[in-house]
């Protein structure tokens, strides 16, 4: 797959079919994630991969929870009827929130010593690039991490004592619905040049990169 596509067609993937991922494509998934920058070379990162059926069950219940409290908290009162993107969001979100004990794959990174994340995220991203380059549909979720931490870290055993910590959860699967280029606000709009508020004296109207490029 060309770079550019796989840049401009990686996006949220939240309903993916239930069908079973070959572990040659989760090995490449991860060896290409560990490639990824990390600050002083130190790696601090591990990666849980769950594919148990009883273990993504529970986990399932602990989206549920959080995707729960997100609603009742960082989500109260949000008015989504005002904005139809917003609202598309919220029902594939819903959807993995129903559905979640169906998807085939979740890849669980844990990190220490990163408290900005700068060495997982792109890790993650690395991750999700090769997903994409193999037609496998991913989202990045962190309200397990946010939520229900000490649950998830007992479900699959990690030492929370040392010093790891949930970084996201990324649900994996074949995507029911089709890549594309996702709308944005123009590159002009939310950049500034030398200083904040200097506005470019260019415009980009139009995605640089195209399925018919």
């Amino acid at each position: 797959m060309d770079l550019y596509e796989a840049l401009y067609t990686t996006r949220a993937m939240r309903r993916v079919a239930p069908d079973p991922i070959p572990v040659e494509a989760i090995t490449l998934m991860l060896d290409a994630a560990i490639r990824a920058p990390s600050g002083t070379n130190a790696q601090n990162w591990r990666w849980v991969v769950v594919t148990d059926k009883p273990t993504i069950a529970a986990l399932a219940d602990l989206y549920r929870e959080a995707w729960r409290v997100l609603n009742e908290t960082v989500y109260a009162g949000a008015d989504r009827s005002a904005n139809p993107q917003m609202q598309r969001v919220f029902n594939s979100s819903q959807w993995l929130a129903d559905n979640f004990q169906d998807v085939p794959l979740v890849v669980m990174p844990f990190h220490r010593n990163d408290p900005s994340g700068a060495s997982i995220y792109p890790a993650v991203w690395n991750l999700m690039l090769a997903a994409r380059g193999q037609g496998i549909g991913t989202t990045l979720t962190t309200i397990l991490g946010a939520f229900r931490n000490q649950q998830v870290a007992e479900l699959v055993g990690v030492p929370l004592d040392k010093g790891w910590s949930n970084a996201a959860a990324i649900p994996c699967g074949y995507p029911l619905g089709r890549w594309g280029v996702a709308a944005r606000r123009p590159v002009e709009e939310v950049v500034y040049v030398n200083r904040w508020g200097e506005e470019p004296g260019w415009t980009v109207p139009e995605p640089m990169w195209s399925s018919e490029s």
